[in-house]
């Protein structure tokens, strides 16, 4: 199946019988040139950056076939998405309703999702370790070991905020190595958003921008409401559930593809556009955003093995099992929440 990633301003997504067509009008000429054309059997889903057009008749097809629609700002925000219906799952609603209201049950589910984000931390970790050499592999082990204590630590969290707290220790030992591990040209100095202020944060955002709209996707159409959490707080306009969701997947996905990129010489400082806006000091160039996407496709597309399902699967498919785990804990057919 084709994930469509249209990223030319000023294109246009048409219809063309039952084929998904991205065209843009040449200059001075006037003429249509096609970028792509995909069979709508092919499709899985069709993602927007910044000024893209799509055509009414595109949007009759892409509903007629359940794909969904997503909009992005050119650096890869996410926006909104276009579905087919609303949710059709009232009672499922209902009841997640029930859970992310009850702190207990919040707490069980809360702790399984930062128990399996630590743990990818720990093995992102360990793995650098095996392929490094010098002093830095030490250093890596130390941090690692130190996010294991933190796993046996959260395990005994009797409150949310207890739980975030142990969560936040493993995030220091884990960024605090990664620091240790770039060259002072990429100017990391821990983790840092709104906006990032150098290269390797802006590539974890963009990034998590891409892991949040698929995320997303699967939420709704799992049945989910993707602003009832266990482990974000619920609060006006904040998706919660998706981002619970999300941070199993951030040390797996993300950041292995940022890590790869960098640590094998594929992406270096000089591609990221430096802005001197205080509001976005540091982009993702047009040169370099089909490279990082590429990357971050081309690792949801690994096989792990999954460990609730006991069986190998793409990462991209554990976004699905992982959510339907989840309603299935909350509808009760399910005892407890497992990780990836």
């Amino acid at each position: 199946m084709t994930i469509i990633h249209v990223r030319e301003q000023g294109a246009v997504v048409r219809r063309d019988a039952e084929r998904i067509e991205v065209t843009v009008t040449e200059k001075p000429a006037g003429r249509k040139k096609v970028l792509l054309s995909e069979p709508i059997h092919t499709v899985e889903q069709v993602n927007l950056y910044g000024n893209v057009q799509v055509t009414t008749q595109a949007m009759a097809l892409l509903f007629a076939h359940d794909i969904e629609t997503i909009f992005l700002s050119l650096g890869g925000r996410y926006r909104g998405h276009a579905l087919v219906n609303g949710s059709r799952f009232a009672r499922l609603r209902h009841q997640q309703l029930r859970i992310s209201g009850e702190e207990r049950a919040s707490l069980a589910i809360a702790s399984q999702i930062v128990l399996a984000k630590v743990q990818g931390q720990r093995q992102l970790l360990e793995a650098l370790a095996a392929q490094s050499v010098g002093a830095l592999p030490a250093q890596l082990t130390h941090a690692a070991h130190g996010i294991e204590q933190m796993q046996r630590e959260l395990r005994r969290a009797n409150t949310l905020d207890e739980l975030r707290g142990f969560e936040g220790k493993s995030a220091a030992y884990y960024f605090g190595v990664l620091r240790q591990l770039l060259d002072a040209t990429w100017g990391f100095n821990g983790r840092a958003f709104y906006p990032p202020p150098d290269p390797f944060n802006a590539l974890l955002s963009f990034g998590y921008a891409l892991l949040q709209k698929d995320i997303t996707a699967t939420i709704q159409q799992v049945g989910l409401d993707p602003y009832l959490g266990c482990l974000h707080t619920v609060e006006y306009g904040r998706p919660s559930l998706v981002l619970d969701l999300m941070e199993e997947f951030r040390p797996r996905i993300v950041d292995w593809a940022a890590l790869d990129l960098i640590l094998a010489g594929k992406v270096k400082p000089s591609d990221f556009t430096f802005t001197n806006r205080p509001e976005r000091p540091v982009e993702i160039g047009e040169k370099l955003l089909p490279v990082v996407i590429a990357a971050y496709e081309s690792r949801c597309d690994d096989l792990i093995l999954h460990t609730p399902s006991h069986s190998q699967n793409q990462l991209r498919r554990c976004f699905e099992l992982q959510a339907r785990i989840y309603a299935r804990v909350v509808s009760g057919e399910r005892e407890r929440y497992e990780g990836v």
